[in-house]
């Protein structure tokens, strides 16, 4: 839906990850992807090839998340903190200021009861240059970094989330960014300064039939005879900014075929800048939603739609790459507005507990709501450390930050739900009315319960929390997959894992003496953190346990593991726990350089998540090989085979006749009005 619900990891897992596919050049390289077999008809292992051929795998820089999983834990990857260049700060800071000003006056209380962001409003935000935030000045953007970008979606997403959500479906993988990274100079001339100017832009990837699973892609685009041009079509979900946008980037299938000299192409998923007044594209449906109710999601067909052949992203087959590529800083915009969620509901729950008074006391003075209390001042510091210092590390460009963005969305979008829904818990009833009710009635119009339903949807948007689990998972037993060789596999004879199992050995028998010991152990480690030093060394001495029950896993089931997704989720949340345990080191210390009257309240607040993390990691370690997993898969397994259809007697689902599960994408002409508009 954001920036969004357009890309190839968007519903729930598809039943195994592809740890141990053939790998594949990264996006640099610039190679298409191979199509293997797409469509409806598309196997599991179709499936698995294509995810996994459209990986990036080189790493070129260094990655401090994925030494955290390898037990590796350098601190100097992230600190001392990044330290933008004066002119960035200086140009962040001066259209924040304009940024502010005008965002004072915009009412999210009107977007909410129109669920209709105003055509003024965009107005507005196009003349500020809102839509070119990210766009490099030379062709009429701000060019922004990261940092000021997210802060910028953080204070729009304060008024209304569908304003977060608008500005980055446009920018984070809409037609901006891939353009900038892999539009040819002409198509840059092009789109760049009209996007820029306010053209509103989407990405299509998703169908009804296609999320996390591109393999089952529908969309076709055919070429011409005379190759100048593609013939689209197709049916694409979820289409964020579709309803209103100038142009859109469309993913679909090109055919493999062979000229009449010839030459072969192999066709593959492929990426289409396409203008959206362009004759057969009809926008069947505007889709509302629990939350955000102004954004301006729909229903896209495309039916007979001629694109120019100029307008391809890319190599044909290299779409997928050029998704994930994008989307590698893109899912920075989650954490962005997640930071500005912490921020509100502290606010408010200080705010709130200061004021009502139980048995005689404000009600934040009693444990039960102080823990709560606790819990939101802590994660909204942490939310803060892990986005800004993720973001910094992107802007400065020396690091690999793929893994980092990862991590950042997963756990940001996990923890800011757990802050909304403790803040509808302390302000009790209040919390579950809305805002519009309790101002109706004389009290202040806080809106706890549509912070709540906005928030919801983060866990899913840009790669659902399973399935970033998975991602991450897929990057963290990199290193273990290329040791193990066809002892990961379960196609390999038992000959090819004999000899594996002989190279596997050398690997580990240099890697695993390292895990014993390490920083962690000495108490005069980290000693310039000052007590956070002790939170540092529980990080360290963590990562290499991490590292060792990765291992333990991978003798365990070597090609079996990707079965064992909730194992490799409680892995996964280790590092992410382990992650911003470090931001908040990091940012405290920063800030005790740079900022001395906030140093004391920063070193407060990291050592209260420090100690809050630490709690959760331990449970995560223990869960790890304490768990119901084997008895649970036996039990879904049941459930899905009918056996107990009794326990669902008794009630009435009155969802029954008013449509299929999934509906119908099949090509052909719209019979329904087009519900596409244009604000300028």
């Amino acid at each position: 839906m954001s920036s969004a619900v357009e890309n190839p990891a968007t519903e729930n897992p598809s039943p195994e990850i592809p740890l141990n596919g053939p790998a594949a050049d990264g996006p640099a390289a610039g190679g298409p992807v191979s199509p293997g077999a797409i469509g409806p008809e598309a196997t599991e292992a179709d499936a698995r090839a294509i995810t996994e051929a459209a990986r990036e795998t080189s790493w070129d820089r260094p990655s401090f998340a994925k030494g955290l999983y390898l037990g590796s834990f350098d601190l100097s990857l992230i600190h001392p903190w990044p330290e933008a260049p004066a002119d960035d700060v200086e140009r962040g800071e001066s259209f924040m200021a304009r940024l502010t000003a005008y965002c004072r006056t915009m009412s999210g209380r009107t977007i909410e009861r129109h669920a209709l962001i105003p055509d003024e409003y965009l107005r507005g935000l196009a003349e500020l240059g809102v839509f070119g935030m990210k766009i490099p000045r030379d062709y009429g953007g701000l060019g922004l970094s990261l940092v000021y970008y997210g802060r910028a979606l953080a204070l729009l997403g304060s008024v209304h989330p569908s304003l977060g959500a608008l500005l980055s479906a446009h920018q984070s993988i809409g037609v901006p960014e891939p353009v900038k990274v892999f539009g040819t100079p002409d198509q840059k001339q092009e789109y760049l300064p009209r996007c820029a100017a306010g053209a509103i832009t989407a990405f299509l990837l998703t169908e009804p039939d296609v999320g996390s699973d591109p393999a089952r892609m529908g969309s076709t685009a055919v070429p011409s005879d005379d190759g100048e041009s593609y013939v689209l079509d197709g049916v694409k979900l979820w289409t964020t900014n579709g309803v209103i946008a100038e142009l859109v980037v469309v993913m679909a299938l090109v055919p493999a075929r062979t000229d009449a000299d010839g030459t072969v192409h192999k066709g593959g998923i492929s990426a289409f800048v396409v203008e959206m007044d362009s004759p057969g594209i009809t926008v069947e449906n505007r889709n509302a939603f629990m939350g955000l109710r102004g954004i301006e999601n729909g229903v896209t067909r495309f039916h007979q739609v001629r694109v120019p052949a100029a307008n391809r992203l890319g190599q044909e087959g290299q779409g997928l790459k050029i998704a994930l590529t994008t989307l590698n800083t893109g899912r920075l915009a989650l954490p962005a507005l997640c930071v500005a969620s912490g921020r509100w509901s502290l606010k408010i729950a200080r705010e709130w507990s200061n004021a009502r008074t139980q048995w005689g006391r404000p009600v934040g003075k009693h444990e039960a709501v102080g823990k709560k209390i606790a819990f939101i001042a802590a994660s909204a510091f942490a939310l803060d450390a892990v986005f800004e210092l993720t973001a910094e590390l992107a802007d400065a460009g020396q690091k690999d930050v793929r893994i980092e963005a990862a991590l950042a969305k997963l756990w940001s979008t996990e923890i800011s739900c757990r802050i909304a829904d403790e803040l509808v818990q302390i302000r009790g009833g209040r919390g579950f009315e809305t805002a519009d009710s309790l101002e109706a009635r004389g009290e202040r119009a806080v809106p706890a319960e549509q912070q709540l339903r906005d928030l919801r949807i983060n866990r899913i948007f840009e790669g659902s929390s399973e399935i970033m689990k998975l991602l991450i998972a897929r990057e963290a037993v990199d290193a273990h997959l290329a040791a193990a060789g066809d002892l990961a596999s379960e196609d390999a004879s038992l000959s090819d894992k004999a000899k594996a199992a002989v190279g596997a050995s050398g690997f580990y028998a240099k890697w695993l003496p390292k895990l014993v010991a390490g920083a962690g152990m000495d108490p005069r480690s980290y000693r310039d953190f000052g007590r956070l030093g002790k939170q540092l060394r529980f990080v360290e001495r963590s990562s290499r346990r991490l590292a060792r029950q990765t291992f333990y896993g991978m003798g365990r089931w070597q090609a079996k593991l990707e079965h064992k997704q909730a194992f490799l989720g409680r892995i996964v949340d280790i590092g992410a726990e382990l992650f911003a345990m470090a931001a908040c080191c990091s940012r405290a210390e920063m800030l005790l350089r740079t900022a001395p009257e906030r140093g004391a309240s920063a070193f407060e607040l990291a050592e209260a998540y420090c100690e809050q993390a630490r709690v959760r990691v331990d449970e995560y370690f223990d869960q790890l090989w304490r768990n119901t997993d084997d008895g649970d898969h036996v039990l879904s397994r049941r459930v899905l085979d009918g056996d107990y259809v009794w326990l669902e007697t008794g009630v009435l689902d009155q969802s029954e006749g008013t449509g299929p599960w999934i509906s119908d994408a099949s090509p052909r002409a719209s019979v329904k009005e087009n519900l596409h508009r244009k604000y300028r």
